[in-house]
């Protein structure tokens, strides 16, 4: 650490009942006060890089799981947290806060609770009275330390100027353990296993959510309410995190209230993208205008296109998402195409739902960009009456080989995009429609998008080159049937614009 940054350790900060949490401080050396930037969360603030014989150990997380560049934090950073010693000398006050009942803080904590964000409140005002502070509080973070400011801007604390929730889910039931109804379970037991062996906290997240497979109000409970944020926002919706946060940061840009918000996407890696010169340099700008009341532009929506994990196309300005592209409707046909036209006779799909997957085709005859909301709606039918899981997947070929993309836990193979629903099924059709999460992807004349469907996830968990840690509950084992013709009008809606000749 620099020796223009001062470290208070274990500074006590009282909440409203009398519980004492602790965080640590980190201000400039040479004194004055100067706006704070909080990050709140369960991980503990003094798990910190440490240093070894060999070097510095980082992080475990950095090492088990594949990273897409180097990455340049100090050792005073915590785990998806910012780095004080990049923050402290553009001006800025670092506050790393345990929450109630996780690291040195007192009290037994509630995670994602409505209680947890009137403690982040209590901090944010706390932070704001010290004679090392000018009164102005803004929050930054990834993952958690996102989550945990949706919920304290809807509260609207009078000193939180700004929020910065770098990819971070808004609805726990929805984007995390149950999205489309299809419960996640591989990276989720493993974070509420984690989160129980370390920290206080009561109600048990995985307990509660074994037991609740529907959406009711104790979900909703933990859900924050969008539309009561005002505060100015930069958020970061990945495009890359669909088995975690993509859903819900493009949801918090679309529903809060603020005029004051900003939306910064990608689809690389998550940390990468976090500690990378522009995403500092788009904070900094963002934080210092509503922090310091300085000028700086930044655009509505960056836009990053990419034509596959490792090739950007570009990198552009745009006033809203989604753009208000054209929709290119391609109807589902028995034979495995895709067309513009929807099929004469009526035909049938079958595929055993744990098995195999059905397969749909379109090449495109001009280079093309889909980037938006894509949905897909199926006629579908089953063997026998109950439940199915459908897991839905947009894939990219070139010249016969599959393109691979960026994708959660730094999964290299993922696809364009993919989407989930569990609904009851019987031997008569039914509609069924599906949601894909946000993607933005070009694809040029002659390049493939297939459609899959299937009853279990599409990519392989495998440790070394799966989707791991990410898996969801199968389907039961029975033969599903997706109807295709007059009376069953099947339909991957895709948000387009052919872009001529891409160089």
């Amino acid at each position: 650490m620099s020796a223009d940054v001062r470290v208070h350790r274990d500074v006590e900060i009282p909440m409203r009942d009398g519980t004492i949490l602790r965080a640590n401080v980190y201000l400039p050396a040479d004194g004055g006060p100067v706006p704070a930037i909080l990050c709140a969360h369960p991980y503990g603030k003094d798990a910190l890089p440490r240093r070894t014989r060999g070097g510095y150990r980082i992080n475990p997380q950095f090492r088990i799981l594949r990273q897409t560049a180097t990455i340049r934090i100090s050792d005073e950073t915590g785990w998806e947290a910012p780095d004080p010693a990049w923050w402290v000398p553009q001006g800025f006050a670092v506050v790393n806060l345990d929450v109630r009942g996780a690291g040195r803080s007192d009290g037994v904590g509630s995670l994602l609770s409505d209680a947890e964000a009137e403690d982040v409140y209590d901090a944010i005002e706390w932070i704001a009275r010290q004679d090392w502070c000018t009164g102005a509080v803004g929050m930054l973070g990834v993952s958690y330390l996102a989550i945990s400011q949706y919920k304290v801007a809807a509260l609207r604390p009078p000193h939180l100027g700004a929020i910065v929730p770098w990819e971070g889910f808004t609805d726990a039931y929805r984007d995390f353990f149950y999205p489309g109804g299809v419960r996640e379970i591989g990276f989720s037991r493993l974070w509420t296993t984690l989160v129980r062996r370390s920290t206080r906290m009561s109600p048990d997240l995985g307990r509660e959510a074994a037991a609740r497979p529907d959406d009711d109000a104790w979900w909703r409970s933990l859900a924050p309410d969008l539309g009561r944020i005002e505060t100015p926002m930069l958020v970061c919706g990945s495009f890359s995190d669909a088995n975690l946060h993509t859903r819900g940061s493009f949801r918090a840009f679309a529903e809060a209230t603020t005029p004051d918000r900003h939306l910064f996407t990608h689809r690389g890696g998550k940390w990468a993208a976090f500690y990378s010169d522009e995403a500092k340099a788009a904070q900094l700008a963002f934080l210092s205008t509503h922090l310091r009341g300085e000028r700086h532009s930044l655009p509505r929506v960056r836009l990053e296109v990419r034509e596959r994990g490792d090739r950007m196309h570009e990198v552009r300005d745009e006033e809203q998402w989604p753009p208000s592209f054209a929709r290119l409707q391609l109807h589902l046909h028995g034979d495995g195409s895709l067309t513009r036209t929807p099929p004469v006779i009526d035909t049938g799909v079958a595929f055993p739902a744990r098995r195999a997957a059905a397969r749909y085709s379109w090449t495109f005859d001009e280079d093309t960009e889909i980037t938006g909301d894509a949905t897909l709606r199926l006629w579908v039918s089953a063997a026998s009456a109950g439940a199915v899981s459908l897991f839905a997947g947009l894939s990219k070929w070139t010249q016969g080989r599959f393109v691979p993309f960026e994708g959660s836990y730094g999964f290299g193979r993922d696809f364009v995009t993919t989407g989930f629903r569990r609904v009851d099924v019987e031997a008569e059709a039914r509609l069924v429609e599906i949601e894909f999460a946000p993607s933005a992807t070009l694809f040029r004349s002659g390049d493939e998008l297939r459609l899959h469907v299937s009853g279990r996830q599409l990519s392989p968990r495998n440790p070394l080159w799966g989707a791991f840690p990410a898996l969801y509950h199968p389907s039961r084992r029975v033969v599903c049937t997706l109807h295709s013709g007059q009376e069953y009008r099947q339909v991957l809606d895709l948000p387009a614009a052919p872009r001529g000749a891409v160089r």
